[in-house]
């Protein structure tokens, strides 16, 4: 039996919750969703538009609510002047246990948090991400997704509100915001790939694969109270991942054969380091977990990709 029968998503018009709409009405749920901005376009969504910090908007959004996923968040701050712990704590923390102490006092009964695998570090060596891994937050987001996840453990440690968190890695599809937005103009630009030699490994999930997943975790009694990694199921190069792209676009793949340690220092005297880690270093993660709850990806990574290569290339082109 369903923990839940009607569903409030926050962050519902972003890259995740538009898809996430979508998939939970055809799958014969009932949806509601807020958001800050315009009002999205999924037919048999409630929306609302209003402010999470307004209470009144809150509370009225959360009337008659059994499961909230809570998408909404500071992900991608482009102004550096702003790139401050305090904006992404506020966001990621703060409205995070806002929203969860509102729905408890409204009797949901869960609370679904997508999280990062951030969390978790940067990069793996030996041994890929589990839940049961020592957490290891770097950067700001990270830092402050984390610091929600404790924080709302805590608050429902003895409650009725039931929690779900769920770490993903990058979450790709033809319409992506951020690094995957990048990578998908230098791939259509035809510009070559420096990554040959760069034999990393990356787990990355669809943004179909990850809906798939919340779904799950929104209907499953066996999700109460677990932290969850889960990605595509298989990992790839930065430089396959490129080629995959490449493939969907019809676009001549070039590939230029320079060291890593070259792309090591050349971005180091740019200051990009972290943009290197992220397209030279490996991330794994291990699913199985995810897996048991009855998880299973849609289709393999490479294909996947492929086939967002095609929808960016056919929108770029109308």
């Amino acid at each position: 039996m369903s923990v839940s029968s009607k569903v409030l998503i926050t962050g519902a018009t972003g890259f995740i919750g538009r898809h996430l709409c979508r998939l939970l009405v055809d799958q014969g749920m009932s949806v509601r969703a807020v958001t800050r901005g315009p009002t999205g376009c999924v037919e048999g969504v409630e929306y609302r538009r209003g402010d999470l910090h307004d209470e009144h908007f809150l509370r009225a959004s959360l009337e008659g609510i059994d499961c909230v996923v809570h998408l909404a968040g500071r992900a991608h701050i482009l102004n550096k002047k702003n790139d401050a712990s305090i904006l992404y704590r506020q966001t990621n923390h703060d409205l995070t246990l806002r929203v969860a102490k509102r729905a408890l006092s409204c009797g949901v009964k869960r609370f679904v948090f997508l999280s990062t695998i951030g969390v978790n570090g940067k990069t793996t060596v030996h041994k890929r991400f589990d839940e049961v891994c020592a957490v290891n937050p770097l950067a700001d987001y990270a830092i402050s997704k984390y610091d929600a996840e404790v924080s709302l453990q805590g608050l429902l440690a003895s409650e009725s509100m039931d929690w779900v968190i769920i770490r993903p890695p990058l979450v790709y599809g033809a319409d992506a915001p951020g690094n995957f937005k990048t990578l998908l103009r230098v791939v259509h630009r035809g510009l070559p790939s420096p990554f040959m030699l760069v034999k990393n490994a990356r787990s990355i999930i669809s943004v179909d694969n990850l809906n798939r997943f919340i779904a799950m975790t929104v209907e499953s009694p066996d999700a109460s109270r677990q932290v969850f990694l889960v990605s595509d199921g298989a990992d790839i190069s930065t430089h396959e991942m490129l080629r995959a792209l490449s493939c969907g676009m019809e676009r001549r793949f070039l590939s230029v054969p320079i060291p890593g340690f070259i792309l090591g220092i050349a971005s180091a005297l740019i200051g990009k380091q972290e943009l290197y880690t992220q397209l030279c270093g490996s991330l794994t993660v291990d699913c199985s977990k995810a897996q048991a709850l009855g998880y299973q990806p849609h289709s393999d990574t490479y294909s996947a990709l492929v086939e967002v290569g095609k929808t960016y290339a056919s929108a770029v082109h109308r």
